[in-house]
């Protein structure tokens, strides 16, 4: 059994995902629309170095299929458990997490095979 087939079978939470952060010009941004994606979920602080070298908790450390923007959001749920306002406002949904981290590593054996991993803080 291959590493992407293991990660499908074990990924089966699913979260609500905006990425694709933009500035929108007056000091928020502008995400993409919301999509559910397959994940791992687990609540777990972890500690990590972000991008800028600065020591960050986490308060949630989630497997996902595929890639996801840091700075983008990650709620675990559904589109379904969202009103249509919080699906287009995603700062307005209680529980929804930022993306501080993204990490990408690739399989033991140089495969085109990835595990994918991101790091959650509150809004």
């Amino acid at each position: 059994m291959g590493l992407d087939s293991y990660m499908q079978r074990v990924c089966t939470d699913t979260a609500v995902y905006w990425g694709s952060p933009q500035e929108d010009g007056y000091g928020g941004k502008i995400y993409d629309t919301p999509v559910d994606i397959s994940c791992f979920w687990e609540d777990t602080i972890q500690v990590f170095q972000n991008t800028n070298g600065e020591i960050v908790i986490s308060k949630a450390e989630v497997f996902v299929l595929q890639d996801v923007d840091e700075n983008g959001i990650l709620y675990h749920g559904s589109l379904s458990d969202l009103s249509e306002s919080e699906k287009s406002d995603p700062l307005s949904v209680e529980g929804a997490y930022f993306i501080r981290k993204f990490e990408k590593l690739p399989a033991l054996g140089g495969t085109s095979e990835y595990i994918r991993k991101v790091y959650l803080t509150p809004q």
